[in-house]
This record gives structure tokens, C-alpha cells and sequence, in this order.
């Protein structure tokens, strides 16, 4: 199902109906990319953490095409161990451990998220 909005992409998630807005998706990447270490704090940076990985979470529930795709797959196993909670950074995580982990989620999402865009013949993120 493919719901229309104003200058934004989205089709509702297989597994439990909520749309993929490939729009904020793609917003929400470039945030977390734009980050730097030197200058974001980490209360900054454990702001972002819920979201991005709840954009990779939804993504995850997708139809990427695994089935047909040893590389897809291997996607899909990398960003199932990121999004688990015992990955994620906690309050004794350094702050470089936070920065990394919101950079490869960021940049995990991104990749998921042209292969939704692709799969379902939307515009490239």
C-alpha cells in the first residue's frame, strides 16, 4: 500500500503496517553522518540512537530480496545484530563507541534503504 504525502515517499512496512518514509530515512542518516566526534556531545549522540535505530529496525522487516541475494542477506544478519539491544551503546559505552556505532548503523540504514528504493521502484534516497 502506498500512501501519498507531500513531497515524501511512503509504502507501509510488511510486518506491521507502519509506512516507510524513505524521506526522513534518508534526513535522518544524513544527521547522524553529519556528526562529528570533536564537536557533538554525547548527549547529542544518545539522542540520535533510538531513531536511527528504529529507521533500521523498520527496514529490517522489509522484503529486501535475502532470498536471491547472498549480499542482501549478509545486510540484513549485520543490521539484526546492530539493532539488538545488548549492541547498543549504554551509559558505560564511551563516547567513541557511540559515534561508531551511530555511524555503521547510519551507513547500514542507508544501504538498506537504496535497496528498498530500488526494490519498490521509488526515487533513490
Amino acid at each position: 500500500m502506498t500512501v501519498a504525502s507531500t513531497g515524501k515517499t511512503f509504502k507501509a512496512a510488511e510486518g506491521d503496517g507502519t509506512p516507510i518514509d524513505v524521506e526522513a530515512i534518508s534526513s535522518r542518516t544524513n544527521t547522524v553522518l553529519g556528526l562529528r566526534m570533536d564537536t557533538t556531545t554525547r548527549a547529542a549522540m544518545d539522542q540520535q540512537v533510538p531513531a536511527i535505530a528504529r529507521h533500521l529496525n523498520l527496514l529490517l522487516r522489509e522484503d529486501l530480496g535475502a532470498d536471491d541475494d547472498s549480499e542482501v542477506r549478509e545486510l540484513l544478519r549485520k543490521g539484526t545484530k546492530l539493532v539488538d539491544l545488548t549492541s547498543r551503546p549504554n551509559p558505560e559505552t564511551p563516547a567513541f563507541g557511540t559515534y561508531i556505532y551511530l555511524r555503521n548503523v547510519a551507513l547500514l540504514t542507508r544501504r538498506l534503504l537504496w535497496i528498498y528504493a530500488e526494490r519498490n521502484g521509488l526515487d533513490a534516497p
